[in-house]
């Protein structure tokens, strides 16, 4: 999860006239980083949410009769993924002056590998806590490949297409994004325990692979995510500009992209497979089926809906409070690191509560959603895990930053 500016001409940084140098790496803007850590931190919340709400549910937007409170709890989090790999693709094409094009390739390739074998191996048994296989899928071993594989699978496209440049694969992009809902009418559609179909439907459905004792289950659809990567490689430049300059078309962009979404999804013409209808419940349950947009694969309306707001926020990075601005970009400079840790964290603090509640702990050594019926905690409480979460994992995340920013060892920039 992972921004190069020429080494002989320093920028200005979220606002300031000074050298662009931050953490010693002059490919890394400030801005990036702290959008990252904030994206990153309200990502926490939607796992810690999965993991300790009574009676979760697998998509609570599913669900007709969600409260406003646990609406706005699960939409705010779609800004997250979307933000994550645009960022990470800015990032892969701010290093097209700092690395060579087979360099590029390289790196991006082998951390693209990476990525994948973290997701299946590290991620996927922290999330579980049984390398073993579940109880509840008869023994087999449970690979979820959810943001993590889609970051890997994009970089190891954008390996091979970054050779053709950044302007080319903002247009491959932006034909990805726009374009790949044309799908919907003839892909098979599945559900993620679906294993009735080739594995190519997984570039734009959910779906599960049986191999051997383990089942995969293919939580992102990667061709969309791969089309939000080459947006974010091919928009790079933009954050070789001046700040003011680069603030204003952040801007001026993100208000368009956001006004793109509200007028396409009013119209109900394209962009979206859930059509949205007034409601019997009123205005409110109206606007929220109007943000209710599809994630799964991420429509075109979703993603505009996510990264319209988040160029705004961009631009404004500068008017965050410095208190507030350094704790988020302590977390965006060891993303890597805070997501591996978290999902463990999570997932162990979850085993405790379980306990605590009169629930054997291997009751607990499962996905979330196998959990047993009466656990969990209210909404509120959420919140005060998911604050604990962000405090416990701080540190660590400090530690990190300040380890890569004084060291140039080659393993760090994998992590």
């Amino acid at each position: 999860m992972a921004s190069t500016l020429a080494a002989s001409q320093p920028h200005p940084i979220v606002g300031k006239a000074a050298s662009s140098r931050v953490d010693g790496r002059e490919y890394r803007l400030a801005a990036i980083d702290m959008v990252r850590g904030l994206v990153i931190v309200i990502m926490a919340l939607d796992h810690v949410r999965d993991f300790f709400l009574v009676a979760a549910e697998q998509d609570p937007m599913a669900n007709p009769n969600i409260t406003v409170a646990l609406f706005v709890t699960r939409w705010i989090t779609h800004f997250c993924a979307p933000v994550f790999v645009f960022l990470a693709g800015t990032s892969a094409g701010l290093m097209v002056s700092r690395k060579s094009a087979g360099g590029l390739t390289r790196f991006l390739f082998t951390r693209g590998l990476w990525l994948i074998v973290v997701e299946g191996a590290i991620v996927s048994t922290s999330a579980t806590f049984a390398p073993g296989g579940i109880r509840e899928l008869g023994g087999q071993v449970l690979l979820v490949m959810q943001v993590i594989w889609a970051i890997g699978v994009s970089m190891i496209v954008l390996a091979g297409l970054s050779r053709l440049g950044r302007p080319a694969c903002l247009a491959l992009g932006i034909a990805i994004v726009a374009g790949h809902n044309l799908l919907d009418a003839w892909w098979p559609m599945s559900g993620p325990f679906d294993q009735q179909w080739p594995v190519w439907v997984a570039l734009h459905s959910q779906m599960a692979l049986r191999v051997g004792p383990f089942v995969v289950v293919f939580v992102y659809p990667v061709l969309a995510w791969i089309g939000v990567m080459l947006l974010g490689f091919g928009s790079a430049a933009l954050f070789e500009l001046a700040p003011e300059r680069r603030s204003r078309l952040l801007w001026h962009g993100g208000l368009a992209v956001t006004a793109a979404f509200v007028l396409l999804r009013a119209a109900g013409l394209y962009g979206d497979p859930n059509p949205w209808m007034r409601q019997p419940g009123g205005p409110i349950a109206t606007a929220i089926d109007f943000l209710n947009t599809t994630k799964y694969p991420p429509s075109l309306l979703f993603l505009l809906m996510t990264l319209g707001p988040a160029a705004i926020l961009c631009a404004m990075a500068d008017r965050v409070p410095a208190v507030v601005r350094a704790v988020l970009v302590t977390f965006g400079r060891a993303p890597f690191a805070f997501y591996v840790a978290h999902i463990a964290l999570i997932h162990a603090l979850s085993v405790l509560l379980g306990v605590a509640q009169g629930f054997a702990a291997r009751q607990m050594t499962t996905m979330f959603f196998f959990y047993p019926k009466g656990y969990g905690v209210i909404l509120p409480a959420v919140y005060a895990v998911w604050l604990l979460v962000i405090a416990l994992l701080y540190p660590v995340c400090s530690w990190v930053a300040a380890t890569k920013a004084r060291r140039r060892d080659w393993w760090l920039s994998y992590l």
